[in-house]
């Protein structure tokens, strides 16, 4: 998988930290997460990281996946 994007999100933060996406930006354009379709944690060998993906479908309709990188503590909107 490419390197993502680095964006803006805000998340429902439970007990384990960021844990959900509400709403994302996409440069400087909010979209609300409507409904969250799948989410899948990927643990590189090669960076020793973890990531959560999370695959949601936007308020504009798109689908999107998301992912928080644990390591860096930032999120990303992944790369097609």
């Amino acid at each position: 998988m490419t390197e993502g994007r680095r964006i803006r999100v805000t998340a429902y933060s439970g007990y384990k930290g960021e844990e959900s996406p509400r709403s994302f930006f996409i440069e400087q354009v909010k979209v609300d997460v409507v409904s969250l379709m799948e989410t899948w944690t990927e643990e590189p060998l090669q960076d020793r990281g973890r990531r959560r993906f999370f695959r949601v479908r936007g308020g504009d309709g798109f689908t999107y996946t998301l992912y928080y990188d644990e390591v860096r503590s930032e999120w990303f909107l992944a790369g097609e």
